[in-house]
C-alpha cells in the first residue's frame, strides 16, 4: 500500500510557497492549474485548490473553510533538528501553537499553516516512539 497526502488550500501559489519554504519540499509539477505535487517527504503531497465555501462532499453538509480548525487527523513531519525546523516553519508563516514537548522518546511542537490546518514537527531520539 502507498499513501499520498492531499491538502485542500484556497489558492495554489501561496500554499506552494509556504510548504516549500516551511518544510523544504519541492514543487514537482502543477496539474491542470488546480493541483500541485510536492516531493521531498516520505509521501507525495498534493495541494488541491478548492475555494472557500465549496462543498466538501455530497454526503457532508459542511463547506470548506480555511480559518483555524481542528481535526483528529493531521500530518506529523519528522525532522532531524526540531528547533531548526520550527524556526524555518515560523519564518515561512506557520503559527506555533505549543512549546516543545518531550514524549516517549520524541520532541514535538504543534503548528498551524496559513490555511488553518494543524500539523506537528516531531524529532525522534530513535526510529519512532518508545
Amino acid at each position: 500500500m502507498r499513501i499520498v497526502v492531499n491538502i485542500d488550500v484556497p489558492e495554489l501559489a501561496p500554499a506552494i510557497d509556504f510548504y516549500c519554504a516551511a518544510l523544504d519540499l519541492e514543487l514537482s509539477r502543477i496539474i491542470d492549474d488546480d493541483v500541485a505535487e510536492l516531493t521531498g517527504a516520505s509521501s507525495v503531497i498534493y495541494l488541491l485548490a478548492n475555494v472557500t465555501g465549496s462543498v466538501t462532499s455530497s454526503s457532508v453538509a459542511e463547506a470548506r473553510r480555511y480559518s483555524r480548525h481542528w481535526t483528529p487527523v493531521h500530518i506529523d513531519f519528522v525532522v532531524g533538528d526540531i528547533l531548526k525546523a520550527a524556526d524555518r516553519a515560523r519564518k515561512a508563516g506557520a503559527s506555533q501553537e505549543s512549546e516543545c514537548i518531550a514524549w516517549r522518546g520524541s520532541k514535538c511542537i504543534t503548528f498551524s499553516d496559513p490555511f488553518g490546518h494543524g500539523f506537528c514537527l516531531i524529532e525522534f531520539d530513535g526510529e519512532t516512539y518508545r
